[in-house]
């Protein structure tokens, strides 16, 4: 069964998400969070679907975690000040993950689950790697990582003069106001937005480079898994050698595992189930280390 979630944020912010359980009442002790990337929806990604009845069929319950670029305009609301908001890719902060993924993570406990697995996929991996990089949160018991996003190459068709009407629109304030050209080739939003993306640097954490700026991935103190299609397009290079790049510079590496999903992409194509059992693997590794499963392709 599938219910809507709306998770109010600290700035007001209603997010709107699913929560896949089999029954009404909450009866698994366990939940996987999973916060989504730019466009990452159920239309772009219909993998959540089949994440979240696998899941269930393993008394796992599974939070898909819309945040506020899921789409390019939602219609919702601010509960601070009562009015109706848009949010959406055309207007998101980077700044907002911290209150993002602590308004799931506090719903999660206030549900009373004992057991949290924090998920991102795509730009929602980097949101994870951002957010436990500096909030050691104990409510969080293992992470998830599905296909981090190579934000310099997604932005590497940006030109030197989109970047330099980026900066002089923020210089003179008028950071809220929409770009005269879409980010990247195809997102509409303010200038503020684009910048967060070009020259904040605050979710560009994952590199195809061994010496590339790693510093949040070193300061991450959980335990997890990693996940990647061997043909993603999102990564400049080996997509598995980029996700050994990536756990080789948390502390955690030897304790983590690096899960391979062959000849699929970004979105996993063809490989839909394949991915939700193995996530439903790797979890009962976590919640029953005696039994000694493993997925570890390494």
């Amino acid at each position: 069964m599938m219910f809507r979630l709306n998770v109010p944020t600290k700035r007001g912010s209603v997010l709107n998400g699913v929560l896949f359980r089999p029954e009404e009442k909450r009866s698994a002790d366990i939940v996987m969070i999973a916060i989504t990337g730019i466009h990452g929806n159920f239309y772009s990604n219909p993998f959540y679907y089949n994440i979240g009845d696998t899941l269930n069929s393993g008394n796992i319950d599974f939070i898909y975690a819309q945040t506020n670029d899921a789409f390019g305009q939602i219609e919702t609301f601010n509960v601070n000040t009562g009015q109706k908001e848009t949010i959406g890719s055309w207007n998101e902060r980077f700044s907002y993950t911290d209150e993002d993924i602590d308004a799931y993570l506090t719903f999660a406990e206030e549900e009373g689950y004992e057991h949290i697995i924090l998920a991102g996929h795509s730009l929602g991996a980097n949101k994870v790697i951002y957010y436990l990089s500096h909030n050691h949160d104990p409510r969080v018991e293992h992470f998830f990582l599905l296909s981090p996003a190579n934000l310099t190459y997604m932005m590497s068709g940006v030109t030197e003069r989109e970047k330099r009407i980026i900066k002089e629109q923020v210089e003179r304030r008028d950071g809220d106001k929409m770009l005269p050209f879409p980010f990247m080739g195809w997102v509409e939003c303010v200038a503020n937005t684009a910048w967060d993306w070009q020259f904040s640097g605050l979710l560009n954490n994952v590199h195809t480079a061994k010496n590339g700026d790693f510093s949040q991935a070193e300061q991450i103190t959980h335990t997890g898994a990693l996940l990647v299609g061997t043909y993603d397009n999102f990564t400049d290079g080996d997509p598995s050698e980029f996700l050994r790049n990536l756990n080789n510079h948390m502390p955690t590496a030897k304790e983590n595992r690096l899960i391979f999903i062959e000849k699929t992409g970004h979105t996993y194509q063809m490989k839909n189930q394949e991915v939700a059992d193995d996530i439903l693997h790797q979890l009962q590794e976590w919640l029953t280390p005696c039994k000694g499963i493993s997925i570890n392709h390494n």
